[in-house]
């Protein structure tokens, strides 16, 4: 296990510090525009290589800081003004997590300077048309051939596929139901029976493509097979485990920035001779808005922190459920409160607070419903409360 770098506090505060100006002063005026017009916010991931940011929850030999509290951080500074700029550094991250617990010497030496560089971009890919949560379930086939595999299938949502260099596929290596038998395979852009088909036309988070892909005998050599051809399940669980904590981060910066705007509304409202924010039950709203925020951030930068310390595996998995589930839920219902003290003006596509609404939503549902996070919560009590 590599050593992580010492993040101190001092360098947690400078590094918010320099997000948040960058986030107001260059992704805050785009964030509205990305959205409405759901294309590639190409020059957001320009600004994200330029600073360096694509590296910073990976081990030092790689360039990172090795500090998933870093990356919390950077993802809830960007998501107080943007969801999708966030999302960027968010799908990187997954596939470099799967390669980074399964990968062979030559894959990471392969793939992993230019992933954290921001000069390669990939996608991971592992819900299909009957099923997303149910991975053990998959039904997209990874049949062996001389040299490799050939894989036949179709995924969904399978964001950033559209432009990644290459997307990490979840493949069934032998019949029937189970986690034993499950392969993640590298597919590269261009590969003969690959396609990335219909765009996804979706609620919130519409920077960044979801995509369906279809593969007919998509051939992926051995080389490209990432680990143990069948330890596809156990990889992608752990690239979620370590990447749910940042989910939950995302959570509390779109909350902050609902909140934000919220604030600021009721403060320049008039109602019946008084400042809006004067009225008791709206200040009890703004109340219960910032007491979710701060649990939730607890919450999430605890489980950060289990990363940092290299707990992994059944060990991180409740917590980094907890994180993710607890956040997110928190940032729906931050979100929808907010809609609430805007009025009539929050249902108004002039007004931001709905596209936080929008993203809010997405939160719940991506890296894992959150209706899996309590399945994973639940049996982790069971285990070790009863």
């Amino acid at each position: 296990m590599s050593t992580p770098v010492n993040f101190s506090l001092e360098d947690q505060q400078q590094l918010r510090q320099t997000i948040e100006a960058v986030a107001h002063k260059r992704v805050a005026p785009r964030a509205a525009e990305i959205d409405a017009k759901a294309e590639y916010p190409q020059d957001m991931f320009d600004l994200l290589k330029e600073m360096g940011l694509f590296a910073l929850p990976f081990p030092a030999e790689y360039g990172g800081t090795g500090s998933s509290v870093a990356a919390c951080i950077a993802v809830e500074e960007l998501g107080r003004f943007c969801y999708n700029t966030g999302y960027l550094l968010i799908t990187q991250w997954g596939p470099v997590g799967a390669i980074l617990a399964g990968g062979r010497e030559d894959q990471k030496a392969k793939y992993l300077n230019g992933l954290l560089k921001g000069d390669l971009r990939a996608a991971l890919s592992v819900t299909e048309p009957g099923g997303g949560s149910d991975v053990a379930n998959i039904i997209t086939r990874a049949d062996k051939r001389p040299g490799g595999y050939a894989l036949t299938g179709t995924k969904i949502f399978a964001t950033n596929s559209s432009v990644a260099d290459f997307v990490l596929v979840a493949a069934k290596t032998s019949p029937g139901r189970g986690h034993n038998n499950i392969g993640l395979f590298i597919m590269g852009k261009g590969t003969p029976g690959f396609l990335v088909a219909r765009h996804e036309n979706k609620l919130g988070a519409r920077g960044v493509p979801s995509c369906e892909l279809r593969f007919d005998e998509a051939f992926v050599p051995e080389e490209n097979v990432l680990g143990e051809g069948s330890k596809g399940f156990k990889l992608v669980m752990e690239a979620f485990n370590r990447t749910r904590p940042i989910i939950g981060a995302r959570g509390v910066g779109l909350a902050r920035g609902a909140l934000e705007l919220a604030t600021r509304f009721v403060k320049e409202r008039q109602a019946f001779g008084q400042s809006v924010s004067e009225f008791q039950g709206i200040q009890w709203m703004l109340a219960d808005m910032q007491m979710q925020i701060e649990a939730a951030r607890l919450l999430v930068y605890k489980a950060a922190g289990m990363v940092d310390q290299g707990v992994s595996g059944k060990a991180l998995a409740p917590w980094a459920a907890m994180a993710k589930c607890f956040a997110t839920d928190m940032a729906m219902k931050v979100a929808t409160d907010a809609v609430q003290l805007f009025g009539s003006a929050g249902i108004s596509k002039d007004n931001p607070i709905e596209r936080y609404f929008r993203d809010a939503k997405v939160t719940q549902i991506i890296e894992g419903t959150n209706q899996i996070q309590r399945n994973i919560i639940g049996r982790y009590v069971i285990d070790t409360l009863g």
